[in-house]
């Protein structure tokens, strides 16, 4: 069974800037879709970013649109979100998730349900 770690969150202030990072092992990371949702408090877990499995495709929510940016080191297994500009409404926990795809047709996902594998969670919290 695959595992995904999430590292990187914490306190910051408005404006700063963090790395979020999400190491996979145990699976075949080049076939995965990866992606970032977060839940803030008292709201429905939502989108973030995404990559497709081959890196050709990357989506963003709007609310993440030229402020974070999302990549992966193959080498490393791992992706990382890079946040700038933070807003205090960015505060959520951020979770990380996997979409094994056998498809080389480059696709992304943008639905909690669409992803089988989810790491634990790393808190952001963003002071104003």
């Amino acid at each position: 069974q695959g595992q995904l770690v999430e590292s990187g969150g914490g306190l910051v202030q408005a404006g700063g800037s963090l790395r979020l990072s999400c190491a996979a092992s145990g699976r075949t990371f080049n076939r995965y879709v990866m992606g970032w949702f977060r839940r803030a408090p008292e709201k429905e877990r939502e989108f973030v970013a995404a990559i497709s499995q081959s890196d050709d495709y990357t989506a963003y929510a709007d609310s993440a649109k030229g402020r974070f940016t999302l990549s992966r080191d193959h080498a490393k297994n791992t992706v990382y979100l890079q946040m700038n500009i933070l807003k205090p409404e960015d505060t959520a926990v951020y979770y990380c998730a996997a979409k094994e795809v056998r498809t080389l047709f480059p696709v992304t996902y943008s639905k909690p349900w669409e992803y089988d594998l989810w790491g634990q969670g790393t808190q952001v919290t963003v002071s104003s």
